[in-house]
C-alpha cells in the first residue's frame, strides 16, 4: 500500500494521466499518474482564507500581508520580513536597501536563476560571476574572495536547490566589510549551523512561485533582514518609499503583495515544517549520490542528479512517466543578456562543466512510496 501523503490533500484533485511505452514502442501501462517535478498545495483552508480576504473588501495593504510578514520573520528568526510581488522583486529591493548602484560590483554565482544577476544590473551595478563548489554546487568561497575589489559592495549567495551555501561566505563578507545577501528562493526551511535561511545574511530573498516549497496562489516573494537599521525601510521600499504620513522619503515602487496571496501564504507557512520533513524523508528514500553540507539542513527544493548523459537520463524518466529536466542548462554569464559583459566568455570551470549535467527529479511532499519505487527503478538502470 502506498504511504499516505503529508498532508493528504497535497494530491491534486484532478490527476494527470499518462500512457507509458517500452523501448520497443508497445504500451505497458495506461492511465498511470504522471509524477510532476513540482506540485503546488491547495486545500479547503486555503480556499476559505482566499475568499475571506476577497470578501473583506480590502485587497491590498491590509492585515493579511502585515501578519504574514510578522509570522514569517518569527518563523525564520529574522528581525523583520515584508511580503512582496516575487522573488525577483525581493532581490531588486535588497540591492536598493543596500544602496547599491552605478560603479558598484556584486558577486553572484554563475549557476543560478538569471534574476540573481539581473537584480544587480537593474540598479546600474555590475554582477561579477563566481564559480561554484565541486561537491555542493553553491557559490565557491575561494573564488568569491579572489574577486573582491574596492568596488565590491555585496555577495549574493544562493542556497542552490535548497542546499545552504558555505558558512565561509559570512566570514569573508565580515572580513571585507561587505553585505551578504541570501537568495533563498529555493531554501524555505533550510538551515546552516542551526540558523534558518532568512536569518543567515544581512538580507534574504524568498520566492513563492508555484513550484517552490511553499506558494501563495500565484507570484509572490518575501524579503527579510537581520539588521534592525534596515527593518523599517523594508516596508517603505515596497510601497513607493512612503512613510506613515504617506510622504515618499526615498525611492521605492509598488512591490506589495495582495491580501489574497498573503492569506494563502499564512496557511501554507503553517504546513511548511511538515513539508520540509517530508522532502527530507523522500530524499533519503531515493537512491542518489547527491552530497549535502554536513553543518546544514537541506530543504530539497529539487533533487538534482549529476549525469554524464543527461538527455538519456531525462528520456528514461519521461518514458517512466516522471518529469525531469536540466535545471540550469546555461551559466548566467553565458546568457545573451550578458553578451557584452566582460565575463561573458570567461570560463567558470565548474559551472561550464556541471550546469548542463544536473537533472532535477521529483522530491516534493506529494510523492508516494510507489512513486519513489518508480523513480528508483529508473536510477537503478
Amino acid at each position: 500500500m502506498s504511504r499516505p501523503t503529508v498532508p493528504t490533500l497535497l494530491r491534486m484533485t484532478t490527476p494527470t494521466t499518462w500512457a507509458g511505452h517500452t523501448q520497443g514502442g508497445e504500451p505497458f501501462r495506461r492511465h498511470m499518474d504522471r509524477i510532476p517535478l513540482a506540485k503546488p498545495f491547495w486545500d479547503e483552508e486555503c480556499e476559505r482564507a482566499a475568499i475571506a480576504a476577497l470578501s473583506s473588501g480590502r485587497w491590498v495593504k491590509g492585515p493579511e500581508a502585515k501578519n504574514f510578514g510578522e509570522e514569517f520573520a518569527k518563523w525564520c528568526g529574522a528581525a523583520a520580513a515584508v511580503p512582496c510581488q516575487s522573488g525577483s522583486a525581493a532581490l531588486w529591493a535588497a540591492m536598493r536597501l543596500l544602496g547599491i548602484g552605478p560603479g558598484d560590483e556584486v558577486i553572484v554565482p554563475g549557476m543560478t536563476f538569471i534574476a540573481t544577476a539581473t537584480s544587480v544590473s537593474l540598479v546600474g551595478a555590475t554582477p561579477i560571476f563566481a564559480d561554484i563548489e565541486h561537491d555542493y554546487w553553491c557559490i565557491c568561497p575561494d573564488d568569491v574572495e579572489a574577486k573582491i575589489t574596492d568596488k565590491t559592495k555585496a555577495v549574493i549567495g544562493v542556497h542552490i536547490f535548497g542546499q545552504p551555501f558555505s558558512p565561509r561566505l559570512r566570514e569573508i563578507c565580515d572580513k571585507h566589510g561587505i553585505a551578504l545577501v541570501e537568495d533563498a528562493a529555493q531554501a524555505h526551511g533550510a538551515s546552516l549551523n542551526g540558523i534558518k535561511a532568512g536569518a543567515i545574511g544581512d538580507i534574504a530573498c524568498f520566492s513563492f512561485f508555484p513550484s517552490k516549497n511553499m506558494a501563495v496562489g500565484g507570484e509572490g516573494g518575501m524579503i527579510t533582514t537581520t539588521r534592525h537599521d534596515l527593518a523599517q525601510r523594508l516596508t517603505r521600499l515596497v510601497d513607493h518609499g512612503r512613510n506613515d504620513q504617506l510622504e515618499s522619503i526615498e525611492l521605492g515602487t509598488n512591490l506589495r503583495m495582495s491580501e489574497v496571496s498573503a492569506a494563502i501564504g499564512r496557511i501554507q507557512l503553517k504546513h511548511l515544517e511538515n513539508w520540509t520533513s517530508e522532502r527530507r524523508q523522500n530524499a533519503i528514500a531515493i537512491n542518489h549520490s547527491t552530497k549535502t553540507r554536513p553543518e546544514s539542513e537541506h530543504a530539497w527544493h529539487q533533487l538534482c542528479i549529476l549525469s554524464d548523459n543527461p538527455s538519456e537520463l531525462i528520456s528514461k524518466f519521461n518514458d517512466a512517466g516522471i518529469d525531469a529536466r536540466v535545471h540550469y542548462p546555461i551559466p548566467c554569464n553565458r546568457h545573451q543578456v550578458y553578451s557584452e559583459h566582460h565575463q561573458h566568455e570567461d570560463s567558470l570551470q565548474l559551472c561550464d562543466e556541471i550546469a548542463h549535467k544536473l537533472v532535477a527529479i521529483p522530491v516534493h511532499p506529494s510523492i508516494t512510496i510507489d512513486d519513489i519505487q518508480r523513480i528508483n527503478s529508473v536510477l537503478s538502470h
